[in-house]
Order: C-alpha cells, then structure tokens, then sequence
C-alpha cells in the first residue's frame, strides 16, 4: 500500500487506463505495445506484482506479452523464462522436474520446450531433488485367505469404482514407523491415509476408515491390495464388508499390479520424506498431512492425468456422468473362450 492508502495494483490500473486504447487497429496495437512497456518496466523495478496478475489488471493477454517480449527483446524474454521456473521450483520446494515445470509454463501461457527448461534447471541447479530408490516389503506368508486380481480387469469411468491400497515403512532417527494410504485409481487422489509405529492391521483399518469417511462410497467398490497379512485378515476384510466392498489381491511378489500405489509412494519419499528429518512421529505426521492433504492432491500437476491435480481432474471429469445424473459403470472382463467373451458391469 503505498500513498494515498492504494494498493501497488489499483496503481497500476489506474495508469493502464489512463492511456487511450484508440479506435483504430493501428492505434489499439500501440495501445497493447504500451501496456506491455508498462508491465515489463514494473517487473524490472519490484516484485509485489507478478506478470500474470498485471496482464489481468490491465486487460491484456499474458501469452501475447511473452511472446512481443520474444521478439522485441529475447534477453528479457529469457529472463523473464529463468524466473518464472525458479517460482515453479521454489514453490514446489524443488519436488518438480522439468517435464511439470514445463506444463507449469504452459499453463501460465508461456511458449517453451521442455529441452530449453531441461538446459535453464541444469544451468541454474534447479533439478529436482532425488536421493534414494524405492524399497518395497510386504508379507504374504500367511495362512489367511486371497483373492483373485480383478483391479487389472477393469475399465474405469468414474471415482468410487476402484480403490488401491498399500504400506510403506519411514525411518525416523530413533524407530520405524508405518503409513498406510488408500488410493482412488481413476483419479489417483489419496483419499484416506494412516501412521503408526507398529504393522499391526489397524495401520490399514484406520486408513480405509477414514477414506470411506471422507468418500462415502455406493457399494460395491472393488479395493485392491497386494496379499499382504494386513490386508487379508479378518478385521481388515470384515471392514471391507461392511461398506460392502470387493476385495481384490495382486499376484504374489509382483508389484507391477498395484503400480499405482507403487508410484505414489515412490513420490511421497522421493519428494518429501528423503528431503527433510523430523525430530519425532509427530512432526512427521504433520508434515504428510501437508504433502499428501494440500500438496499432492490440490497442487501437484500429475503426468498421468494429462498434468492436472487430481482434484482438478475430478472436477473435468465429473461432467461424464450421463443425464439422468448416474454415472456410467466400470467394464470388468472375465476369461472365457474367445466366442463367449464378453464384458460385464461392475
């Protein structure tokens, strides 16, 4: 707020439109061409107000400003290029590579290869942090009972038709503590997650808790885990009946069949975990309540799903459902001779 009690962008519009944006091509032309003066010489002297925001202000394309700063003035415009990713890497806490930092810019209407972002992150050190590979355990030597694998045969549609689940294990300074998520696949929003500091299969219990709270599923929800003794004892599968689930169980020793649960976890380390130490079970607790909560799900762009969040994504989606307001079921195919195959409605 400067003189006068107005804000660095009432300012900044008001100046805007003081000039005449003519009544001619010719004369708006060399309006806009002002505008964007306007603008490049506000980045150059603070930084209250961002390009995005003044374009806004002013009435003008964002896109159309890169791209007369392209051809104007190429060393501006790369400038320009080199800020806007280090806004993208620190504000991702440099979890982005720079395959998302590119979708970034293209969302913020910047024309770029994702080769030339490669260059300027490597030129800068500003790749993304990466320190160690994923570690997958799980123990399926038990006597309890399994399941067939009826995620792999499925073609989804919607949310709430095919849930995954899985645990992974955090080394702390002192102990070893356990987290638990559950998945929605169509999406690959985490919809219910747990820590504990023992394996027990309450680890897994409170996790699908708390997803079915926050989703309030119809039935017949097909849940799919690997054959782990979390997952296929008595309390977990009673839980699973009692919101009238499917169970479903991965081939043993093979974690291919749950890629997407694989996935997320190698993301939770590799961009969260493995970046920072926390003093105690509490302050880790926090700080994935925060990633998985806030980050992963509401910020994090997702290649998978055409680099949107996964909230983003079921909000584009949620639009298929057909007029009658019910979404359309996911295809489930069984083996069967080939003249008798046919799919079948979950």
């Amino acid at each position: 707020v400067g003189a006068g009690g107005k804000s660095a962008g009432e300012r900044f519009f008001q100046k805007c439109l003081a000039q005449d944006q003519g009544r001619t091509p010719a004369e708006h032309r060399d309006w806009r061409l002002s505008i964007y003066g306007v603008i490049q010489s506000w980045t150059r002297e603070q930084g209250a107000l961002r390009v995005e925001r003044m374009c806004y202000l002013a009435g003008v394309s964002r896109a159309g400003y890169y791209r007369q700063l392209v051809d104007s003035e190429p060393g501006e415009a790369e400038m320009a290029m080199r800020t806007a990713i280090q806004e993208i890497v620190l504000a991702h806490r440099r979890r982005y590579g720079y395959r998302r930092v590119t979708a970034e810019l293209h969302r913020r209407g910047m024309v770029v290869n994702h080769k030339r972002v490669l260059r300027m992150m490597r030129t800068d050190n500003l790749l993304a942090v990466r320190f160690r590979k994923y570690i997958l355990t799980t123990d399926s030597q038990h006597d309890c009972q399994v399941y067939v694998n009826l995620a792999a045969r499925m073609t989804l549609t919607g949310i709430n038709q095919l849930w995954v689940a899985d645990i992974t294990y955090i080394r702390l300074r002192v102990e070893f503590v356990f987290l638990a998520v559950v998945i929605d696949r169509f999406s690959r929003k985490a919809i219910g997650w747990a820590l504990d500091r023992t394996l027990a299969a309450r680890v897994a219990v409170t996790a699908l808790r708390r997803a079915v709270a926050s989703r309030q599923p119809p039935p017949g929800v097909v849940h799919h885990s690997d054959q782990g003794i979390q997952y296929a004892c008595a309390d977990y599968l009673e839980e699973l009946k009692t919101n009238h689930m499917v169970p479903s169980m991965s081939r043993p020793a093979n974690p291919y069949d749950n890629a997407v649960c694989e996935s997320f976890m190698k993301t939770l380390k590799q961009e969260e975990i493995y970046c920072n130490q926390y003093r105690d079970f509490e302050e880790l607790s926090e700080h994935l309540e925060e990633f998985i909560d806030h980050y992963y799900n509401r910020l994090r762009l997702h290649s998978a799903l055409g680099y949107r969040t996964p909230e983003e994504f079921e909000r584009d989606t949620a639009g298929t459902a057909t007029s009658g307001g019910v979404q359309e079921a996911a295809t489930l195919k069984y083996f069967a001779p080939p003249h008798q195959e046919a799919p079948i409605t979950s």
